[in-house]
C-alpha cells in the first residue's frame, strides 16, 4: 500500500463520510499482508457499532440480461427519487482466472458512478471466491458505517458466487430475460430457489408481450417451490431500464419484503444467523491458510500430491499424513 494510516484516522474518515478514506479502508481489508489485516480488524471493530443499518440486496442475472443497465436505472431511482445513499459492490470470482482488474461495472454505470449519492466498488482481482466474498462483506460493513443505507451486492456471471452472496444479503433479486431458452433451465432452478424476487428485464422495443408472458410462467414456476423460511412468497415483476417502466416497482417489492420480515422478526434473525455463518467461514479459511503456510507442510506437499496424482496414495490417507505433520 502507498500509505497506511492509523486505525482512528480510517475510522474517523469513514464515519464522517470521507469517500477517499472509505476506499483506502476497503483496500486495507482486501490486503493479504498480516500487518494490514491486523489494522483492518481494528478499523472493523471500531466501525461495527455504526454498521448494519442498511438494506442489503444481492443482484444476479443470466448473461445478456442487462444487469449493469438495470442496476444503474434502479440506483438512479433510489438516489434521486428516494434520497437514499447507495453503495454497489461487485463480486467477480472469474477475475482469479486472469488476475485482471475489474472496472467494467464502473465504466458501464457512468451516471450512477458520477452521482454524489452513490458509490461503486469493484471486487478485488486474483483471489479465491472465499477471499472475495469475505472482503466484500467487510466492505459492506465499512460502507454502512460511512452512511450508505442501501447496499447492492452484484454478482458477475452465474455460478458459485450466488450462494456466497445470498449468505450476506437481506434480499436476493434475480434478473431474467423473456424466452431465454431451455439451455438456461439448469441455471435458473438452483438460483430461483434462492430468489426473493424475479424481474424480467428489457420489456421494451416490442418485447413487452413476451415479458408479460414470461412473468406469468415464472410466477407459476415459483409456486412449485416450498415456502421460504421467511414466509415470503417470491414475486415476479417486469421492467425496462431503458424506459424506466417497472423499475420503481422492483424497489416497492424490496420494501414490502423488508417490512414483512422485520414485523415477523425474521429479518433480524437472518442477520444473526449470517453473522454466525461468517464466523465459521472465517475460522475455516484461516485454518486452511495457516495449514498451508506451515514450513513442514510446504516441504512435503509436492511429494504427497505426486503420490495422490499417480494413485499410489489415497487422498484421505494423504490428507491425514499432512494434517499429522
Amino acid at each position: 500500500m502507498a500509505r497506511r494510516f492509523s486505525a482512528s484516522q480510517y475510522t474517523d474518515g469513514i464515519l464522517s463520510g470521507n469517500r477517499v478514506r472509505l476506499s483506502q479502508a476497503i483496500t486495507l481489508v482486501e490486503s493479504t499482508l498480516p500487518a494490514d489485516q491486523a489494522l483492518a480488524q481494528q478499523v472493523l471493530d471500531a466501525v461495527l457499532p455504526h454498521a448494519g443499518r442498511s438494506v442489503r440486496v444481492g443482484i444476479t442475472g443470466v448473461p445478456g440480461v442487462g444487469k449493469s443497465t438495470f442496476i444503474e436505472a434502479l440506483g438512479m431511482h433510489l438516489v434521486n427519487e428516494q434520497a437514499h445513499k447507495l453503495a454497489v459492490l461487485a463480486v467477480d470470482p472469474s477475475s482469479q482466472r486472469s488476475g485482471g482488474s475489474i472496472l467494467g461495472d464502473k465504466t458501464r454505470m457512468n451516471l450512477l458512478a458520477a452521482h454524489p449519492g452513490a458509490y461503486i466498488r469493484p471486487s478485488p482481482a486474483g483471489r479465491s471466491l472465499g477471499g472475495v466474498t469475505r472482503s466484500t462483506r467487510e466492505a459492506m460493513l465499512l460502507c454502512e458505517a460511512a452512511g450508505f443505507d442501501v447496499i447492492f451486492v452484484e454478482t458477475v456471471g452465474v455460478g458459485q458466487s450466488e450462494t456466497a452472496v445470498h449468505g450476506m444479503v437481506d434480499f436476493f433479486l434475480l434478473l431474467m430475460l423473456a424466452g431465454a431458452g431451455d439451455e438456461l433451465q439448469g441455471i435458473k432452478k438452483g438460483i430461483m430457489e434462492m430468489a426473493d424476487a424475479v424481474t424480467i428485464t428489457k420489456a421494451d422495443g416490442g418485447n413487452e408481450t413476451a415479458a408479460r408472458l414470461a412473468r406469468r410462467e415464472y410466477q407459476n414456476a415459483l409456486h412449485l417451490f416450498p415456502l421460504a423460511p421467511s414466509g415470503w412468497s417470491p414475486q415476479v415483476t417486469v421492467s425496462s431500464a431503458v424506459t424506466g417502466a417497472g423499475v420503481a416497482e422492483v424497489w416497492q417489492v424490496v420494501e414490502q419484503y423488508r417490512q414483512q420480515t422485520q414485523a415477523s422478526g425474521y429479518f433480524g434473525q437472518r442477520r444473526q444467523e449470517q453473522n454466525l455463518h461468517w464466523l465459521h467461514e472465517t475460522i475455516r479459511q484461516a485454518l486452511e491458510e495457516r495449514f498451508y503456510a506451515r514450513p513442514e507442510v510446504a516441504r512435503q506437499l509436492a511429494a504427497v500430491q505426486a503420490q495422490v496424482r499417480a494413485g499410489a496414495k489415497s487422498a484421505f490417507g494423504a490428507a491425514e499424513e499432512l494434517l499429522g505433520l
